[in-house]
């Protein structure tokens, strides 16, 4: 309740004043000025939002204050304090503003809260207890429970928005019931929701990362198949990898440690009950009404093929209105062929396409809903609205982590940190030094996306001018799209932990805090075992299978095992 007041008289004070703010003009990117200007104190908004995160367990005020400090440090100058801090509060209502009216953060928003009708009227329905009891019959221990959770992960390849608002709800009913935490879920549903569709070749994240690519290398003079030196890639992506690897052998082995294997205890003994009863009411079903599966295959299986062809749809149009003669003959001559999904996925605008599937899924569950007689319409729409409210919050903090993603970007918060570590670097360091630079400024800034688009055309020129071969600058760039990965993982203030939190019904704060040391203990084994053998030459067919063993006898070693009172 308390949180729900704060965002009410949040967004009433937001609405209210931001009718008092005029647009500003169109300014010149002051990154690069402030960078130089305020040095090291560019990480101080992104810093106070994390430690009053982790203080506070307050995810919205800590992202409130942290970019009001940052636009009192950019309103400041020449102007008293009073005065600088009416300004810095205008300046974040139009930031907030300008972050709902962007049409790809408005998408993602409205997806959201479609998404969280479509799984509240399955809940409803008994489709989620109908599936739940079904996987149950499989998952009969945490351990098949916690393998379940993550091939369904694997199999929600093509977006990890969409990843952490599906297995989330699904699988969360049969976490509880085996008593397994809902920090451990929210962890397999982070770990594969960014990771996998940083990994997929058919993704909604494959467009930046193509495009990304062949701009970066164009600046040092090649012209290379972007798609081609992605694929090239994915085996260097360790942190992907060992990630994906570690939920596996943590599970088969039944072992944890830090404050995971705290909350794995706790909840083997039912120490789970406060959040499980602030999210009772979403999975309940109505009286009466008889379970089935198909309560919950149809919406949700409409769901994802609906996304998948929009998908396509989207990139597709987009390829024809363009001028690009090469790819519209492609599509023209074999539209279904792998190269030409690949590149219509690549051109896609995935918010968009998601919020169309997610209202097509919204009126087929409206429509089964009605037609099985389960609910009139009214009540169905009813029940469609109720799973946005959950979801609310979840668009709030969405709102003000963009907001302090624009502070940051204005501050030149990532400029100083690339300038600062970007020095002379020994060549065999350089791919373990723009992961850990790409991790940091992911972490500072809580997005993925903008780490790589600031590192790439960066990463591939200095890799080049290091070393012109193709296999060591191809190392380099895809250290760029897993230190990101790993930096956005730690990060309390990334979209994706937000969501993967939300979709876990854990507290976000405790989702953040057990998965932390997690992800930092792959990211060294990452490094040293990964990153810094590739930095010397050493083949991927090699560094791989020794990292994994190194993985597996390092959780022997640490990991203790969870007590629990069955036998497993």
């Amino acid at each position: 309740m308390k949180v729900r007041k704060v965002v009410v008289f949040l967004l009433s004070f937001i609405l209210i004043m931001s009718l008092s703010v005029t647009a500003f003009a169109a300014e010149v990117d002051p990154g690069v000025l402030n960078a130089e200007k305020f040095g090291i104190w560019t990480i101080v908004p992104p810093l106070v939002a994390i430690v009053l995160a982790f203080i506070t367990k307050n995810v919205i005020i800590s992202l409130f204050i942290g970019a009001l400090a940052g636009c009192f440090m950019l309103q400041i100058c020449g102007m008293n304090v009073f005065e600088g801090f009416v300004q810095a509060f205008l300046d974040l209502i139009q930031r907030i503003l300008n972050s709902l009216a962007d049409p790809w953060n408005a998408g993602i928003i409205l997806q959201v809260l479609a998404i969280g009708g479509v799984i509240s009227l399955v809940g409803k329905m008994g489709g989620a207890r109908a599936i739940a009891e079904a996987l149950a019959k499989r998952a009969k221990t945490p351990r098949s429970a916690q393998l379940v959770t993550w091939f369904l992960g694997l199999l929600v390849f093509f977006d990890d928005y969409a990843n952490s608002l599906i297995v989330g709800p699904i699988m969360r009913p049969v976490a509880d019931k085996l008593k397994i935490s809902r920090e451990r879920l929210a962890f397999i549903i982070d770990a594969t929701a960014a990771p996998i569709a940083g990994l997929a070749i058919i993704s909604t994240w494959i467009g930046l990362e193509v495009g990304l690519i062949k701009d970066s290398f164009t600046q040092i003079g090649m012209s290379v198949d972007a798609f081609g030196v992605f694929l090239e890639t994915i085996p260097f992506r360790f942190y992907n990898i060992l990630i994906l690897a570690f939920v596996v052998i943590t599970t088969i082995m039944l072992r944890d440690f830090g404050p995971m294997r705290k909350a794995e205890s706790n909840a083997r003994k039912g120490i789970n009950e406060v959040v499980e009863a602030e999210n009772e009411e979403e999975m309940m079903v109505k009286e009466g009404v008889k379970l089935s599966i198909w309560n919950a295959i149809i919406p949700i299986g409409t769901l994802i093929l609906s996304a998948l062809a929009s998908f396509y749809y989207s990139g597709y149009s987009s390829i024809m209105l363009g001028e690009n003669t090469a790819l519209i003959e492609l599509l023209n001559n074999s539209p279904f062929s792998f190269s030409s999904i690949q590149q219509a996925f690549s051109a896609a605008d995935a918010s968009t396409a998601l919020f169309q599937s997610a209202i097509l899924a919204s009126i087929v569950a409206i429509g089964m809903a009605v037609w099985k007689k389960i609910f009139t319409v009214t009540e169905a729409v009813d029940a469609w609205i109720d799973g946005m409210k959950g979801l609310l919050i979840t668009g709030v903090i969405l709102l003000l982590a963009w907001s302090l993603s624009s502070v940051i970007k204005d501050l030149g918060t990532a400029k100083y940190l690339v300038t600062l570590l970007s020095d002379t670097i020994p060549a065999f360091l350089l791919p373990s030094i723009i992961f850990i630079l790409g991790a940091i400024i992911s972490f500072a800034t809580g997005t993925a996306y903008g780490t790589m688009g600031i590192l790439m055309p960066l990463a591939i020129p200095l890799g080049y001018s290091v070393s012109s071969d193709m296999g060591y600058v191809i190392v380099c760039t895809s250290e760029v799209l897993t230190g990101a990965i790993f930096g956005d993982h730690c990060s309390p203030i990334s979209d994706t932990t937000i969501l993967s939190s939300m979709g876990a019904g854990c507290n976000h704060i405790e989702h953040v805090r057990t998965q932390m040391w997690y992800a930092i203990f792959v990211a060294i084994v990452t490094v040293v075992f990964g990153y810094i053998p590739a930095g010397f030459g050493v083949p991927v067919y090699i560094i791989l299978p020794i990292a994994i063993v190194i993985l597996i006898v390092l959780i022997r070693l640490i990991g203790k095992p969870v007590e629990i009172k069955e036998n497993i």
